[in-house]
């Protein structure tokens, strides 16, 4: 193999109609991309939430509205806003708002506990916050500690249909634990901000293709939550080469996307803004571990797109419902974030007559670096070619690039790949090389038909339902607990989240209780995060220097 950005063996076997390449540099921002879109489709429905929908061209008017009421508090362009909500019609509003002002977005899991939200908004400098209200409390324990002055709190029925909106702002109060009483001063409504916001303007500003827009968290390769620097250019080039890839199978105006994961993660959130360059129209499931809910969206209207991940296609197969769903406009279904199980794409295909294409990305990506075909010539068990203006390298121990089907790291380089890791440089120089090149720190082999497969994934990443679970941070928090002397977190399979935490831990105090540790993870860390096993140790397996051998567990594990 050779290093240059012309050897591309994959292009041969391209999917009909889809470019070698794309030209990010045609949109100096990703407004001015997305600016087309709502001009061309301003009276089509662009997303959809719990039987209310809005156009393009009102997702304009109140994404006008929201980022004036921002700059009119005070906010000024390259500040940050974090937005802390599942997925609700207030997220595209808030995202595009902010964009249009000049702000840096940092999406936020709405589900972290006290002490993941503080190190985000501390290490981003977040001045402003959308939030739903279910989660403020969550923000006052923290709020002192941060740099955020401007908070904007709103509910999950806020933007519904009277009375829809209203009875499901009962429902969700009614329950209070859903929704802890907070006390933060100078709190707006989302309602609020919209209304203020008419009176006020943006400013003309022409953003930058280098701009960082968004501040995507992220392990990385390696432990403590950074900051990706996504910007103008990545995002633009990301839509771009999946929109080419994806093109030939689509139409315009005539596409409905159901969106089931978390606008907050990376996947759904590029994908979904993609899909808005064809015009198409997003369905928004805001708890899609409710699969009821998720069954309700396909029927409200013709579903064509899907995207998802493995563990969601399982509870959805298993719904007794699902079967009787009408799949006859579907046309693709895209996976990523974990790995596909063979029988699931199977049954999938059975089920609905549509190909699972599995594909690969990292937040560092924006995320798209590769896809299976969508004209269903798939390799199962393969994570696709590389998308157009992308190249892929396989280099093993020593650096060096190999041949076809020999193992080593996966780099790829691309207009997509972030600017780097918000300030830490030194970080930024593990992961990216000085010519551009990303490394994954993914194991795998690139084919000689161009399709690359994964043959190992990052050494030490536990993959939780396509969220990634870093071992020393569940490490840190558990032993922060004054019964544990040493602990240490390695992946185990799981049928439904593909993997979940196993903990080894060893006591300082032998009172302590498995139930004890698990009530403790879950005040410090969000769900996915939190051991689903725990075994107790009198001593851990270790190097001569006293380092923890988490393989030595992962093997023993795998030998049972």
């Amino acid at each position: 193999m050779t290093e240059t950005t012309e050897f591309r063996p994959w292009l041969k076997n391209y999917p009909h109609g889809v470019p070698a390449n794309v030209n990010p540099e045609e949109f100096p921002s990703l407004m001015d991309m997305l600016k087309e879109s709502f001009v061309k489709f301003a009276d089509s429905p662009a997303y959809s939430c719990m039987g209310k929908s809005m156009t393009y061209g009102q997702i304009d008017q109140y994404s006008d509205q929201f980022g004036a009421y921002l700059l009119s508090r005070g906010l000024e362009a390259g500040d940050k806003i974090a937005l802390m909500m599942p997925n609700v019609l207030q997220y595209p509003i808030a995202l595009f708002g902010a964009l249009k002002a000049g702000l840096i977005v940092v999406n936020t899991n709405p589900l972290y506990k006290p002490r993941e939200l503080e190190h985000q908004l501390h290490d981003s400098g977040a001045k402003a916050i959308v939030i739903l209200e279910n989660y403020a409390s969550i923000l006052e324990q923290v709020m002192a500690h941060t740099q955020v002055k401007t908070v904007i709190v709103t509910s999950v029925g806020e933007l519904l249909s009277f009375p829809k909106g209203m009875v499901v702002n009962f429902v969700v109060r009614k329950l209070k634990r859903m929704v802890p009483k907070y006390s933060i001063r100078n709190t707006a409504s989302f309602k609020d901000a919209l209304t203020q916001g008419k009176k006020f303007e943006i400013p003309p500003r022409q953003g930058k293709p280098d701009d960082t827009i968004v501040l995507q968290y992220t392990g990385g390769t390696t432990g403590v939550a950074k900051g990706a620097m996504l910007t103008n250019r990545n995002l633009v080039a990301n839509m771009m080469q999946f929109t080419a890839w994806a093109g030939p199978f689509l139409k315009e105006k005539e596409e409905v996307a159901l969106c089931p994961l978390p606008i907050y993660h990376i996947f759904a959130f590029t994908i979904n803004m993609m899909l808005m360059r064809i015009g198409a129209h997003s369905i928004l499931v805001t708890n899609a571990r409710d699969t009821n809910s998720v069954i309700e969206a396909m029927k409200s209207a013709p579903i064509s797109i899907i995207t998802g991940l493995n563990s969601l296609f399982v509870n959805m197969l298993n719904h007794p419902e699902f079967a009787k769903l009408d799949f006859s406009k579907l046309k693709v279904t895209g996976a990523g974030g974990m790995a596909m199980q063979r029988p699931v794409i199977e049954q999938w295909k059975q089920v609905t007559g549509c190909t699972i294409a599995e594909g690969y990305g990292m937040t560092e990506s924006s995320p798209v670096i590769s896809s299976n075909p969508f004209d269903g010539r798939i390799e199962i068990g393969s994570i696709g070619m590389p998308v157009p203006s992308t190249d892929i390298r396989i280099v093993d121990e020593q650096g060096n690039i190999v041949g076809f089907n020999q193992v080593g790291e996966i780099q790829a380089k691309g207009p997509q790949m972030m600017k780097g890791y918000y300030n830490r440089p030194d970080e930024t120089a593990k992961t990216m090389t000085p010519d551009g090149w990303l490394c994954t720190g993914d194991i795998g082999i690139l084919m000689e038909n161009g399709f690359l497969k994964i043959v190992d994934r990052k050494k030490e990443m536990i993959l939780v339902s396509g969220f990634n679970v870093f071992p020393n941070e569940v490490e840190e928090v558990l032993v922060s607990h004054p019964k544990v002397l040493e602990a240490a977190a390695i992946g185990v399979e799981d049928d439904k989240a593909g993997e979940v935490v196993k903990v080894f831990i060893v006591k300082k105090d032998d009172s302590l209780t498995k139930d004890e540790l698990i009530a403790f993870a879950k005040e410090n860390m969000t769900g996915y995060k939190v051991p689903r096993h725990v075994e107790f140790r009198k001593e851990l397996p270790k190097t001569n220097v006293g380092k923890i051998l988490r393989r030595v567990l992962r093997e023993e594990e795998n030998s049972k």
